[in-house]
């Protein structure tokens, strides 16, 4: 986000509503008289303000986005306003925001600029620290004076290493319920919390059902869904591949052409058919049935809502390349 650009926004919508009684918004709960909505915005606006200005300060004297995070505290005019305090965002990941949008990923430090992979480098570091056993000993010692975040440090490379070393995990888990019971940002404790769940019981067995989105998925531009699909074709599947399908619905006279090539899908919206391998017919609640999962391709192929034109064999072609995304990915271990 655009922490200046915000923090113009609520000054602007302060001085348009100048003489506003009631302020009622997200993530808050409704102000009023006209000096409480005066102050609470004007405090607002310069929360943001603050944290972008002096983030940026701080870059242009050359610190990073974790140093910046470090070191940045708010002003007591501020820290103090009950709707600034860090209950949901802190100061720590909203200086990174702000950092990362100006400089991005990289901090300038070439040991930074393509680093060995989680695995690969946690082996490395507990090799050179002595081995597990070492690692574990530093690790306990960590927590029993409760230094969290460098147990953490520490924990997480026996993880990486050795996804199997019980007590590793267990000291990991509770570590992260220290951390949540500490944290004062509720996102933060959920994220500790969850995390030492992962340790303890594994990853979730169910993810996000695509078809609890039915509603959502059916107001959704065809255009904004077919963006969506391109991101879960397999590139490396793809390779080689030279495929143009057409999607025309029939009830919303729109037809849309779809091209893989470079292993990239592209699509763009035509008013008439053209040179494809395979061309179908069908209306926008067949198609988001297919997407749901709801009935498959080949038994829509028989189905009176939708027809097709060209080849098969293409056509099936194309979807093999789209992959169902992984809901139930771990977090917190390899």
């Amino acid at each position: 986000r655009d922490a200046l650009r915000w923090s113009k926004y609520i000054d602007e919508a302060a001085k348009m509503f100048g003489d506003a009684e009631v302020y009622f918004a997200s993530h808050h709960w409704p102000i009023w008289g006209q000096d409480e909505v005066h102050d609470f915005l004007g405090k607002q606006r310069d929360t943001y303000k603050y944290l972008h200005d002096q983030t940026v300060r701080l870059l242009n004297n050359g610190y990073t986005g974790p140093e910046i995070a470090e070191r940045l505290s708010m002003p007591p005019a501020l820290d103090q306003a009950f709707a600034s305090r860090g209950y949901y965002g802190t100061v720590r990941h909203n200086a990174k925001a702000v950092y990362q949008m100006y400089m991005g990923w990289y901090d300038g430090n070439p040991a930074n600029l393509n680093p060995l992979p989680p695995v690969e480098a946690s082996r490395r570091y507990v090799d050179a620290m002595g081995g597990a056993s070492k690692v574990m000993e530093l690790a306990e010692s960590a927590y029993d004076e409760g230094d969290y975040r460098w147990a953490a440090e520490l924990l997480n490379r026996l993880v990486f290493t050795d996804p199997g070393f019980g007590a590793a995990r267990e000291l990991l888990a509770a570590n992260y319920d220290q951390m949540g019971y500490q944290a004062e940002s509720a996102p933060w404790r959920d994220v500790y919390l969850s995390a030492a769940w992962e340790l303890r019981h594994g990853k979730a067995e169910t993810g996000i059902e695509i078809a609890d989105a039915k509603d959502l998925l059916a107001n959704t531009a065809v255009s904004s869904f077919l963006d969506s699909m391109a991101v879960r074709l397999d590139g490396e599947a793809a390779r080689g591949e030279d495929l143009t399908v057409e999607f025309y619905f029939t009830d919303l006279d729109q037809r849309y052409r779809l091209h893989v090539q470079n292993s990239v899908l592209n699509h763009q919206q035509v008013t008439e058919s053209g040179d494809v391998d395979a061309a179908l017919s069908l209306t926008r609640p067949m198609f988001d049935r297919l997407v749901l999962g709801n009935v498959g391709l080949k038994d829509a192929l028989f189905s009176d809502d939708l027809a097709l034109e060209g080849s098969k064999l293409k056509l099936l072609k194309f979807f093999s390349l789209l992959e169902e995304p992984n809901a139930t990915f771990p977090i917190v271990t390899p």
